[in-house]
């Protein structure tokens, strides 16, 4: 190259200052490196300086726009040399520092000066310089090991782990660990529930947020002067992922919800997702937005999304149904050749292979009048005989389950005899394999199969536990069901929030035909309760009856 070409090229003075560098003081500042730069350059007679710096990006990334720029430029044949402060602020990633430094810049022929570190690679590098890149990247690595710990233990303690709280709240002025309810926006998180307990989905609800010009969380927050990224460049750009984000945040009832995310490693700022076993939930510390009904009912929702068919078409009962036969979902259809009143279900798993199973045919329209009529006996049934209601519905439960339960209750208790009898069965094989009484290879086989029991038995007892527990609480179903069963005074037509929110799922068996005519079995199960069996009118009349029998007169009240 050239004295008149060198010339033209830029000396690229660069900084870079991460969160951590920030605890260093006014030394590790950006304008104390821009300071040590200029004046190198100066010093050293260095063409055409041009300072660029990259503030608050961690050295693990080179995926900084400063230097990516200058990089870029590099490539243009427009960069000389590259000069930083020490050798760290290129990075703490020692395999792309050393790619940079061995093979990028020999290649785009850039000089690469460290000044503190006294690294010039025009008077080639030092066998020191990859022990320095080891010592940055152990430095990087301890540093996010140390930052780990300290997260850990606010997050255990309760105190929120997110540096911006989600859309609808805000830090509080006088405590920065502390939400507080931001009024605008949270209207929006009501408005976007609402829409979803009223049978819309994410994509659907962006649209109207979109049509009804709703600033997105970006536009919001930029226009209250919030740091964040750039707004879309088109306005009031809702997508349905951003709407479905906000419909899972159980932070909306009230709660912090810790450790959501881990990362594989310090390089990596890629998040992921824990299971939610391995969350950590802290209830009730902060305002609720949306109370705990809605948000489980969005949820429920959310379990069986009604998605589009190819029509646009979508059903309040879409993922309710289930095939008797094979237990499938049952798939919705309605074409734009048949009208609306034409849409029916069939079985999914049939539709993938009619040889698996039959199809199961049945009208949406069937479906919403069985429905609908079933909830109106069952609701006038609970609003006037209650307490008639629960003492059937758990008399029935009694009798059919009170024979499992005491079989259940029984193995549950041989289970846990046995597993102690084990313990006691293996020690004493151990102390007669030490006295040579049984054999090694003996007491192995003996020993591992008694082992093998052992663990089977240990898988089985918490499986049993929950079945005792979840009829302990089948009278706390019950009793929900007949509170919500209350609130509905009359009931004229479905919505999908009322069918969400009373029916858990509905078995359709294969249609039969008798004399010509079709018959179809169809079991509703209801929340809480499972399937209930509907008076009939003459037994609504004989409990009419009772129920005057039993009530004390008028006299008697005044007596």
């Amino acid at each position: 190259m050239n004295t008149k070409q060198s010339d033209k090229r830029i000396t690229a003075l660069y900084a870079r200052l991460s969160r951590d560098d920030e605890k260093d003081g006014i030394s590790g500042s950006i304008q104390n490196q821009k300071v040590i730069l200029e004046k190198y350059a100066k010093d050293n007679h260095l063409p055409n300086p041009r300072f660029f710096y990259d503030d608050g990006f961690s050295g693990v990334t080179f995926t900084r726009p400063a230097f990516m720029e200058i990089m870029e430029l590099a490539e243009q044949g427009m960069v000389g040399t590259i000069v930083v402060k020490d050798h760290s602020r290129l990075g703490r990633n020692r395999l792309v520092v050393g790619q940079l430094l061995e093979e990028d810049f020999v290649r785009l022929d850039v000089r690469y000066i460290a000044i503190m570190d006294n690294i010039d690679t025009e008077k080639g590098i030092s066998d020191i310089v990859p022990m320095q890149d080891l010592f940055n990247e152990w430095h990087a690595k301890n540093t996010s090991d140390k930052v780990r710990r300290v997260m850990q233990s606010k997050g255990m303690s309760g105190k929120p782990l997110t540096s911006n709280p989600p859309f609808g709240y805000m830090k509080n002025p006088e405590s920065k660990d502390e939400w507080i309810v931001d009024e605008p926006a949270a209207k929006v998180v009501k408005q976007i529930f609402e829409m979803c307990v009223s049978g819309l989905g994410p994509t659907q609800i962006a649209k109207q947020l979109h049509s009804e010009k709703v600033l997105t969380p970006t536009e919001y927050w930029n226009s209250i002067g919030r740091k964040c990224s750039k707004p879309p460049a088109v306005p009031y750009n809702w997508c349905a992922a951003t709407v479905a984000d906000i419909l899972d945040k159980q932070e909306y009832c009230g709660d912090t919800v810790n450790f959501r995310t881990t990362s594989k490693s310090f390089k990596l700022k890629k998040r992921l997702e824990r299971p939610q076993e391995d969350w950590q939930i802290f209830e009730n510390t902060h305002p609720a937005i949306i109370d705990r009904e809605t948000f489980e009912l969005v949820q429920e929702l959310r379990k069986h999304r009604r998605r589009p068919n190819r029509t646009g078409e979508i059903s309040m009962f879409s993922g309710l149904l289930y095939c008797a036969d094979c237990g499938e979902k049952l798939y919705y259809s309605v074409t734009n050749n048949y009208k609306r009143e034409q849409a029916y279900f069939f079985c999914s798993a049939y539709r993938k292979n009619s040889n698996v199973c039959s199809a199961h045919y049945v009208r949406e329209k069937i479906v919403e009048q069985l429905v609908l009529e079933s909830m109106q006996r069952i609701l006038l049934y609970v609003q006037s005989y209650e307490k008639l209601f629960a003492q059937r519905q758990l008399a029935e439960f009694g009798e059919k389950q009170k024979k499992e339960l005491t079989e259940k209750r029984r193995e549950l208790d041989k289970a846990k005899l046995r597993v102690r009898e084990i313990d006691g069965i293996i020690q004493k094989l151990y102390e007669d394999n030490a006295a040579g009484k049984i054999s090694d290879g003996r007491f192995a086989t003996m020993s591992m199969s008694l082992e093998n029991e052992q663990s089977e038995l240990k898988d089985r007892i918490p499986s049993l536990e929950d079945e005792l527990e979840n009829a302990k609480i089948r009278t706390e179903g019950l009793q929900q069901f007949i509170d919500k069963a209350k609130q509905v005074t009359r009931l004229e037509a479905l919505t999908p929030e009322l069918v969400h929110e009373f029916i858990e799922k509905i078995v359709v068996s294969a249609p039969k035909y008798k004399d010509g005519k079709r018959y179809q079995s169809v079991e509703i199960y209801y929340n809480g309760v499972g399937i209930i069996r509907e008076p009939t009118p003459e037994e609504m009349e004989e409990y009419f009856e009772e129920h005057i029998k039993n009530k004390p007169s008028l006299k008697a009240k005044t007596a």
